[in-house]
């Protein structure tokens, strides 16, 4: 298991969810996304729009699996772009 934390350059509104979804959706690992004390499924986008990520917000990526690393790498540079 591996987890990173991070700041959102970009607040997730309803478009930016949907990709970051499907770019999770193309990991086998489960990841999940952690928001304080709430932690959703990174490949539900009602779980991922029901954070409210905003930009500056701080957010833990977690993931489990074969291809933790990269899944974790790829969702880190997704929420850390200047423009999602």
């Amino acid at each position: 298991m591996i987890e990173q934390s991070l700041k959102v350059a970009a607040s997730l509104e309803a478009r930016s969810a949907a990709l970051f979804v499907q770019t999770a959706n193309r990991f086998a690992s489960s990841i999940q996304l952690s928001v304080d004390d709430k932690t959703v499924n990174a490949k539900s986008i009602m779980g991922v729009i029901s954070l409210g990520l905003l930009d500056g917000q701080d957010v833990k990526i977690i993931a489990d699996g074969a291809d933790e690393k990269q899944a974790v790498e790829r969702l880190e540079r997704f929420l850390s772009a200047v423009s999602v």
